[in-house]
């Protein structure tokens, strides 16, 4: 298929580029590489502009003639949405609204729309499925609900067909190392625990550690960025084969404490690096992970990296790899 992926020389992004131009796909890149980088787009052609450009946007979709749009471009890191939500609300939602209106004009019939947990908020329970209640608590959430509502009421009026993939906590990279999470002052945990083994952090934090789990520290379901990315290809092949619009949960349906995660990076990095423990986060839940059995029956979907070692021996892998390149 000719496909547009949206903010794909980014991190998710990237890695999704590479498996779809390994797959055979034609890929266009549409990226302003605010967080992305030039040289993580391997296959494909690189087009740099922006989503909130329409007029930009609309020659792209003019000349490319689409069979696909993935659209990755969004920023998100929470604590930034609450200080500035206006900022997500224009480059989550009202750009996604852009897309959306580019893709009815140009009458392109499949969309594969990267979402997150956040929009469940606070769940009561530790496993979340995809009919749990929206309730997301920070602009980030928010927005990208707002996103999915538009997406799936342009699809009842126009019949274009969707995959909402809901992401738990995406880690690691290509076990190739040739890409890898390369966003400036990160949050993710295995990625900043990553970079204090190697020197680019002095210590991190541990917010909370008087939770009702194993060890007092939040839970995540932490899914490797090679099976997320496997999921969007296998979207794009589910709708071309007549698939129906659908929403789904990306992850392993099992999770590992904070303290379980920093105790892998220290074992496997060799480094004893400085963790200082702190009050938690508002917003923060005991536990959250992915039930996991729609995405594995729609799809047919199956992890190949589902071993927190593999996770973080990856994103160490990469992590020393980029220090060199800085």
């Amino acid at each position: 298929m000719k496909v547009l992926v949206t903010g794909g020389a980014g991190y998710i992004g990237s890695h999704v580029v590479r498996q779809l131009g390994e797959a055979g796909h034609d890929i266009v890149v549409y990226d302003n590489l605010s967080t992305g980088y030039p040289w993580a787009v391997t296959y494909g052609e690189l087009v740099v502009g922006d989503v909130a450009d329409e007029d930009a946007l609309h020659a792209v979709f003019e000349a490319g003639k689409f069979d696909a749009v993935l659209h990755f471009a969004a920023n998100i890191v929470v604590p930034e949405s609450v200080e500035n939500p206006l900022k997500y609300y224009g480059n989550n939602t009202r750009n996604t609204l852009n897309l959306l209106k580019a893709i009815d004009r140009f009458k392109v019939p499949r969309l594969v729309f990267s979402s997150t947990a956040a929009v469940y908020g606070m769940p009561d329970e530790p496993i979340i499925d995809e009919l749990s209640p929206l309730l997301p608590i920070n602009p980030y959430g928010a927005s990208k609900m707002m996103s999915e509502r538009m997406i799936t009421d342009l699809s009842a009026a126009s019949g274009l067909q969707h995959v909402i993939l809901r992401y738990f906590n995406v880690a690691g990279a290509d076990p190739q190392s040739r890409i890898g999470q390369a966003t400036p002052e990160a949050t993710h945990l295995i990625k900043v625990a990553s970079e204090c083994s190697t020197g680019q952090r002095d210590g991190m934090q541990i917010f909370g550690t008087d939770y009702g789990t194993r060890d007092g520290t939040c839970v995540r379901d932490y899914i490797h960025v090679e099976d997320l990315a496997k999921a969007h290809v296998m979207a794009l092949d589910y709708m071309a084969g007549g698939g129906e619009s659908r929403i789904l949960n990306c992850g392993y349906g099992r999770g590992f404490t904070v303290r379980e995660v920093i105790e892998a990076v220290k074992r496997i990095g060799g480094v004893d690096f400085p963790v200082k423990e702190t009050e938690r986060r508002a917003g923060d839940p005991a536990a959250l992970m992915a039930d996991n059995q729609q995405i594995r029956a729609t799809l047919g979907w199956k992890p190949d990296y589902d071993d927190l070692d593999t996770i973080v021996t990856t994103a160490l892998a990469w992590e020393r790899l980029w220090l060199e390149r800085k």
